[in-house]
């Protein structure tokens, strides 16, 4: 009674519009209970709203507390001296290893034949006879035995002299064919010296066939023949590459040389050619 006293005399919107009205019905008691649960859902919204965004923070805390203490290491600076660096020297390249010597060639036994050179007999001087055994026979050319004559005689003529004297044989070196390592005249090329052979050979050399890199050397060795061509050509270096196309750029150049001489005649004779090139 007392309730409706009250709500009869300040009566709220739900009292006026369900006034005379089923008041069981389930709008009345929705309505009624309203303001009640949205205060209930408005409290609960705004805790969980505020457990979710206060979970990291309580999650940080908890962790700090659990969180072992921090050991402070006293650190003292001092002065250091710095050392000038030490600076490493390049390593110098090793030089190649120097090529082997060149293989003599076996020399075959020669017996030498000069046919000497004729040498007029000296002329032997006879002392003439004393005066007084000139006085008691004739003289002349040569001796004779036989009776004394007198001092007037004529001693009889002197051979005739042929005029002809004895004649020299020319000695000519004999003609072999062995190598000749040296000779009294080098053999030269003929189109334009070394200098030309050089360029000769630069020209004919192909560098894309050479696999490597720096300064790559070798010593090309071959036989000048008596009549100007070339023949045991040998590159002898430490990179095979560089050998093979040296020896195949000297044997492209078709120029005839000069042979050697040994006493003005023409000898086969061996040539070295040391050639050195950088590539990159």
């Amino acid at each position: 009674m007392a309730d409706e006293n009250i709500y009869s005399q300040n009566p709220t919107l739900d009292e006026i519009v369900f006034e005379n009205r089923n008041k069981e019905y389930g709008a009345y008691d929705i309505r009624h209970q309203y303001p009640r649960l949205l205060t209930k859902s408005f409290i609960i919204g705004t805790s969980l709203f505020l457990i979710a965004a206060l979970s990291p923070f309580i999650y940080l805390t908890i962790k700090n507390m659990n969180a072992e203490e921090k050991k402070v290491v006293e650190l003292e600076l001092k002065d250091v001296l710095q050392e000038d660096p030490i600076l490493e020297q390049p390593k110098e390249e090793e030089p190649p290893p120097p090529p082997p010597p060149p293989k003599e060639e076996e020399k075959i036994e020669i017996i030498q034949n000069v046919v000497p050179e004729p040498v007029k007999a000296p002329k032997i001087e006879t002392p003439p006879p004393p005066i007084s055994k000139q006085l008691e026979t004739a003289t002349g050319i040569e001796n004779q035995a036989g009776v004394k004559a007198p001092t007037n005689y004529a001693p009889p003529p002197s051979p005739p002299s042929t005029g002809t004297k004895a004649s020299t044989a020319e000695v000519k070196p004999q003609v072999t064919n062995d190598v000749y390592e040296s000779v009294d005249q080098s053999a030269d090329f003929t189109g334009g010296g070394l200098p030309g052979f050089r360029k000769k050979f630069e020209n004919s050399f192909d560098p894309s066939s050479v696999e490597g890199e720096g300064s790559l050397k070798t010593q090309i060795t071959f036989v000048v023949e008596r009549d100007g061509t070339l023949s045991q050509v040998k590159a002898t270096g430490s990179n095979a590459d560089f050998n093979r196309e040296a020896e195949r750029a000297v044997k492209s150049i078709k120029i005839k040389w000069s042979p050697g001489k040994v006493n003005g005649e023409p000898v086969r004779s061996r040539f070295r050619f040391p050639v050195s090139m950088n590539f990159e």
